[in-house]
């Protein structure tokens, strides 16, 4: 016959045991879940459609720009800090602004109409990863324009997207 002492020891193993194969289940990740910092976002390839984003907004979209003074037709300015551009991949073409990124590119460039297509161009290599406006950019103080949104390297299929922008003067 055991002992009370060997009993006791022996369910106290059993017990310490089921409770770290317990704790060690549910500690663990689930098969196939990933934590979001695991994620990364799409990078653009070929035959791909998607939408321009400034601001956040592929419509509507505003960009501040800081102007001293009233504002008078052709003056421009530096855009505000702290404001971006992106690209979201669509699963369909949902606006006739939509670009489609052809047979074989891997990074948009951003465009500003109102400038020289050397200058300022920013590049975007994945979706929804958002750039900054370059503050040392010339724009508009005021009046609408485009911004453009390039698939690179460009081929006969490739389109590019289109962001509708009013600029906005915040008087500096």
């Amino acid at each position: 016959m055991r002992s009370w002492h060997h009993r006791s020891r022996t369910a106290a193993v059993a017990v310490a045991a089921f409770a770290t194969v317990a704790l060690g289940v549910a500690a663990a990740p689930s098969a196939g879940a990933a934590s979001p910092a695991d994620v990364l976002p799409p990078p653009i390839g070929p035959h791909q459609t998607f939408a321009g984003q400034v601001n956040g907004v592929s419509t509507g979209a505003v960009i501040k720009v800081g102007c001293f003074g009233p504002v008078v037709p052709g003056e421009t300015g530096h855009p505000v800090s702290g404001q971006s551009v992106a690209v979201h991949e669509e699963t369909v073409a949902t606006s006739k602004d939509d670009g489609y990124t052809g047979e074989s590119a891997d990074h948009v460039a951003v465009e500003f109409e109102s400038l020289p297509t050397s200058s300022g161009a920013v590049l975007l290599r994945q979706y929804d990863v958002k750039a900054e406006i370059p503050t040392s950019l010339n724009l508009p103080c005021g009046g609408t324009g485009k911004v453009l949104f390039v698939p690179g390297p460009t081929s006969g299929t490739a389109r590019s997207a289109t962001v509708a922008v009013t600029y906005v003067s915040i008087g500096v």
